[in-house]
């Protein structure tokens, strides 16, 4: 059964076609949904199988963005491109760099389809990891400074952005960058923080925490879409923009953890480990520029995010 935002976003049909790249994703599945329920026409294109809606799945393209003959599987007559496919996982980026090489030849390998079949208009999914480690206390999007990267994944987020950029001059095809910030919640599988804390507290299994002091942003999946969509709405006014979508609130990693433990009645050790080579130890987004020009408003505190993240998991 397709689950939608709780109010229904009535979406400028600028976009009457839109391609998302990385569909069967955690926030792919989440755009997907809620664009198909706003009328969209929608085509996912991923490697993997929709695990959670066969309606999806059926509307997915199967292939690899490493291979231009999958890519050629595709219509050419988008409006728009929602690139969100993405090795992800920053730590998994530092013991096999080849996977950050991949991130930007698929970038690559999108904004040519875009460039050759003249699609005029892409959304790319970035990341906080573009900044760094910084003792700013909220990142605006122009303190990213290249010298401060942290890891290979880091290192192919602003590789990726810069061949964003250069396409917009180049070709002309208009651009919003999201930034996003350790999105979580429902249709997420991984090792990602949250659902692996999920996953191994529900167990009662002793949890590590890689840097006691940690302390980032977590943005609710609703949140996250609801930023998305926001862009797709709006798109000719925010074009050429890059964009923080986040919280704006930062909560150490050991309180997070606490929280879930709390919502699990769970009888996990929480052990506190080393920060790990390439993982960033401070994090709050700056969401001024998001308020201005989406009108995004958060809606979910982390203890309201992450009661829906463990109810939803305990139930699916």
């Amino acid at each position: 059964m397709i689950t939608i935002l709780l109010v229904k976003n009535n979406m400028s049909k600028t976009f009457k076609k839109i391609l998302i790249t990385g569909s069967s994703g955690t926030i792919g599945t989440r755009l997907f949904e809620n664009l198909l329920e706003d009328g969209h026409e929608v085509v996912g294109f991923d490697k993997n199988p929709n695990k959670w809606h066969v309606h999806l799945d059926k509307l997915t393209v199967k292939g690899n963005l490493l291979n231009k003959k999958d890519i050629k599987k595709l219509p050419s007559d988008f409006d728009l491109v929602v690139h969100l496919a993405a090795n992800a996982r920053v730590y998994n980026l530092v013991i096999g760099p080849d996977l950050a090489l991949e991130n930007i030849i698929t970038t690559y390998n999108i904004l040519e389809f875009c460039r050759q079949n003249k699609i005029k208009s892409v959304i790319f999914a970035s990341s906080r990891e573009t900044y760094g480690n910084t003792k700013e206390p909220a990142l605006k999007e122009q303190n990213v400074d290249i010298q401060l990267c942290e890891s290979p994944y880091a290192a192919s987020k602003i590789s990726d952005e810069a061949l964003v950029y250069s396409y917009s001059k180049c070709y002309g095809i208009n651009y919003i960058v999201f930034r996003f910030s350790n999105v979580y919640g429902m249709y997420d599988l991984s090792d990602r923080f949250v659902p692996l804390m999920i996953k191994k507290m529900k167990r009662n299994e002793s949890v590590d925490i890689y840097g006691g002091s940690k302390f980032l942003d977590f943005t609710y999946i609703d949140d996250c879409v609801s930023g998305l969509i926001k862009g797709i709405k709006i798109f000719p006014k925010a074009k050429n923009s890059t964009i923080n979508v986040a919280s704006g609130r930062g909560e150490k990693l050991t309180k997070v953890a606490q929280i879930i433990k709390e919502h699990l009645r769970s009888r996990s050790v929480i052990n506190i480990k080393p920060n790990r080579s390439g993982e960033v130890m401070h994090y709050v987004a700056d969401i001024s520029r998001a308020e201005k020009l989406l009108d995004y408003k958060p809606k979910y505190s982390i203890k309201e995010g992450i009661s829906s993240a463990v109810a939803w998991y305990i139930k699916n």
